[in-house]
């Protein structure tokens, strides 16, 4: 397991690819240029596993208190996501108040952005089943048993040991192609001019 992920560590994990008509190779070479222009980036994502008040700020401020810190970790896959590149101009910590983005910043295709530093290409095994998620609803889960089917993305926390499962499947380990740091507030809503 790399060096960044240990027992209490969270991890904020996400598949990612092709988005809004963008190829990932691409994608990843934008966000590095946004974060050395602009100090950070936004990585755009939508669903609700990760939603920026009620699971990703109250997970980093969790972690945050346990001294611990959150690490954003990227499963790379093949994705079919080719639906129209709306550039979001604002952005949100708390959905009410809004602020201008960065015009060296481009956040394309999305509701929801995490706020990203220190992207960089990084290979390792990460054991699902020495993960549980870490807010909501299935908090205590197995990482594996809850990251399956259409869940994508989830707030986690290492365990010390891997986690008892009667299904193999539910301990297996997925590779993770990228890792970033994320910065306060961590996850903030995303609109254009026009609302929404």
């Amino acid at each position: 397991m790399s060096g960044i992920i240990s027992p209490g560590q969270g991890v904020l994990f996400m598949k990612i690819g092709t988005h809004a008509n963008e190829d990932l190779d691409d994608i990843i070479a934008r966000k590095r240029r946004e974060i050395d222009d602009a100090g950070f980036a936004m990585w755009g994502y939508g669903g609700n596993t990760c939603h920026p008040t009620t699971m990703v700020q109250p997970f980093a401020a969790d972690r945050m208190e346990a001294g611990s810190s959150i690490v954003l970790c990227m499963e790379p896959m093949v994705s079919n996501h080719f639906a129209p590149a709306v550039r979001a101009d604002e952005y949100s910590a708390d959905g009410q108040t809004w602020e201008k983005i960065d015009p060296r910043i481009n956040a394309v295709g999305s509701r929801y952005a995490l706020l990203i530093e220190d992207l960089k290409e990084d290979a390792f095994d990460l054991p699902l089943g020495q993960t549980e998620v870490a807010v909501g609803p299935s908090a205590g889960r197995v990482g594996g048993r809850y990251i399956q089917g259409r869940v994508d993305k989830a707030c986690l926390v290492v365990r010390d040991e891997p986690m008892r499962v009667n299904d193999e499947k539910h301990a297996r380990s997925i590779s993770i192609g990228y890792t970033a740091k994320l910065k306060a507030p961590y996850a903030v809503f995303l609109r254009s001019s026009g609302g929404g």
